[in-house]
């Protein structure tokens, strides 16, 4: 790394707004069509990619992994690979792309991206995520962040934690996502890792205090508007992982952090419906479409009804969502 006399300076995306509440970037999940019914809840929710590695993008198909809608917006594209040369070449595509902001992950504890130096076994080596995260900065002009685990393996300690982002904040980055949870490499796997290991929101509480010149995102384990609230009294944004995805009107309910009107359900199903019939058009298989509009009606009156009707292949076409939304719309006015 070099000369810290001369980090980068601090960038803030223009397109993000404070409080800052994230989906949380999760595989085969936050994809492009995901993302662009997830826009339509919420304005000021940041939107992440699934987890991209460096080889992919630099040497796959660029387009296939970077390409999004402009509705997307705000939105990150998170980066997993430890060699700062490709991750600072990735990061200006990002930026040229027209990425709001770029994050390296730090977290993901899966078998197959450890065994290429990937993911939260990079927590054992904070220089090497300073370098990465130097060179990344000095490649771009949008912001770079981190998104890392409270600890890995045997190191579990705040004082290892806090010794890792002090060791990259010295790069000049300021804003860290926290996984409020150790990651046990060896013996768990990442369904486990999200499970397992106890949560630790004091720790996450505790950096912000203790480093209050930084930004803390904190993330693992929660669901509601009630206990984002809660933690935002401690730290400066709240990441929702799983259950942005398996109920995702609570992007609609987090709007009133922000006194936004929450859109109605038949509402955002209105919007999607031209967007499917161009994926469609595309040659998007259907099943790909119908499964991440699954959760919309959660915790009500016919929501099995609504998940039934739509997965195991049983929507093949346009008419069978809107006979789905008919019913949905039905019970609705039975239980109002």
């Amino acid at each position: 790394m070099d000369a810290l006399d001369s980090q980068p300076t601090k960038v803030t995306s223009p397109a993000i707004v404070y409080p800052r509440i994230s989906v949380a970037p999760m595989m085969d999940w936050t994809t492009r069509d995901y993302r662009y019914f997830a826009r339509l809840f919420n304005p000021n929710i940041v939107l992440y990619t699934e987890m991209v590695t460096t080889g992919a993008i630099i040497h796959g198909d660029a387009s296939r992994h970077l390409d999004f809608s402009n509705q997307e917006h705000p939105i990150v594209l998170q980066l997993g690979g430890s060699n700062p040369y490709d991750l600072a070449t990735c990061s200006k595509m990002a930026e040229d792309w027209g990425y709001d902001e770029v994050n390296l992950n730090v977290g993901c504890p899966s078998d197959r991206v450890q065994n290429n130096k990937i993911g939260a076994c990079l927590m054992a080596e904070p220089n090497l995520v300073a370098e990465c995260i130097y060179a990344m900065q000095k490649a771009v002009t949008i912001p770079v962040t981190v998104k890392h685990r409270i600890g890995i393996d045997e190191m579990q300690s705040y004082e290892e934690m806090l010794h890792f982002v002090d060791t990259v904040a010295q790069t000049g980055c300021t804003h860290f996502v926290v996984h409020a949870r150790i990651a046990i490499l060896q013996g768990l796997s990442p369904k486990e890792n999200r499970e397992v290991p106890p949560l630790r929101y004091g720790d996450v509480y505790r950096l912000k205090r203790e480093r209050p010149h930084l930004t803390i995102e904190i993330n693992g384990g929660i669901k509601t508007l009630e206990e984002t609230k809660a933690h935002l009294e401690h730290v400066d944004g709240v990441m929702i992982g799983r259950e942005a995805y398996h109920n995702p009107y609570l992007l609609a309910e987090l709007g009133e952090l922000w006194q936004l009107d929450a859109p109605n359900r038949f509402e955002i199903m209105a919007q999607m419906m031209p967007y499917f019939e161009q994926r469609l058009a595309q040659g998007a298989p259907m099943s790909v479409l119908t499964r991440h509009i699954l959760g919309l009606f959660q915790h009500l009156a016919g929501a099995r009804k609504w998940r039934q009707a739509l997965s195991g292949g049983n929507a093949k076409s346009i008419a069978d969502i809107e006979s789905a939304i008919k019913r949905m719309r039905q019970y609705s006015e039975q239980t109002a």
